[in-house]
């Protein structure tokens, strides 16, 4: 039996699980951080459910964002697979010269433009920082704490404006991004406070709810969309912890966590 694909979305997004989401605007398919592999272990990390939906319910994509290649949560090999059949790979330049064609590395505050399918101009994304990991990290010899990880921030006429966080715990990030960037409408962050303890004490590898509470305020995003919160052994935060921290900071008008595989407006 032919498998169908999800029908495009005029301006929405899906969390698949994990990092993984499928962002449909400007008449692209956007496909952020691919992770399709079932659940069990990957290393030294544990997979504890498999996506809402597999690659070829997705569908072919237009364009692939990859925050990070080295860690299996990620970008898996299933994941690797699709991103590597896309027409474009956007990522950082270590990742893109690790993972080769398609994929083009741009430095943060660097930006690529990609046609739209809705025949409107572009779709322009930008490449912002993140930091995957305390402040007070030991960087590596590139100068990043954990290792290169990069956000991005979609934009482009009649669109929305569309933080994706990538792997980033430092509200200093997302304060910078904030100044530079001061439009965001929506955003995609990355939460969950992930640890693994041999690495920083201990200490959260990305956002954990407060602080994704806060970010949100810094951003002044109207919608905000969490993800990469569940699915993994190493979340010390999920879905609960979200709900009460953007109910305590005043936020929870702005959070959206829908069931994986539903579909959220990025315009309201």
């Amino acid at each position: 039996m032919a498998t169908t694909t999800i029908p495009r979305q005029e301006c929405a997004v899906t969390v698949l699980g994990g990092p993984t989401a499928v962002i449909d605007m400007g008449g692209l398919r956007i496909v952020s951080d691919p992770t399709f592999d079932e659940a069990g272990p990957h290393g030294y990390l544990t997979k504890t459910r498999g996506p809402a939906r597999n690659e070829d319910v997705v569908g072919p994509p237009d364009l692939v964002l990859v925050s990070h290649d080295v860690h299996p949560d990620n970008l898996d090999e299933r994941g690797r697979a699709y991103a590597k059949a896309a027409p474009l790979v956007l990522t950082g330049p270590l990742t893109a010269a690790r993972l080769g064609s398609p994929a083009v590395g741009l430095a943060p505050w660097t930006s690529h433009s990609a046609a739209r399918g809705d025949g409107e101009g572009d779709l322009t994304v930008l490449a912002v920082p993140a930091v995957h990991g305390p402040e007070d990290g030991v960087r590596d010899a590139d100068g990043h704490v954990n290792c290169e990880v990069t956000g991005f921030v979609l934009s482009g006429r009649g669109l929305p404006t569309v933080y994706v966080s990538g792997d980033n715990a430092s509200l200093r990030v997302v304060a910078e991004i904030s100044r530079r960037v001061p439009d965001i409408t929506a955003a995609l962050l990355n939460a969950g406070a992930a640890r693994v303890p041999t690495k920083f004490d201990g200490r959260p590898l990305s956002l954990d709810s407060r602080r994704a509470a806060a970010a949100a305020a810094v951003l002044g995003a109207d919608v905000v969309v969490p993800a990469h919160y569940d699915g993994w052994a190493h979340f010390s935060e999920g879905g609960v912890d979200l709900e009460l921290a953007f109910h305590e900071a005043g936020l929870s008008s702005l959070l959206r966590t829908a069931p994986h595989g539903s579909w959220v407006d990025l315009r309201r």
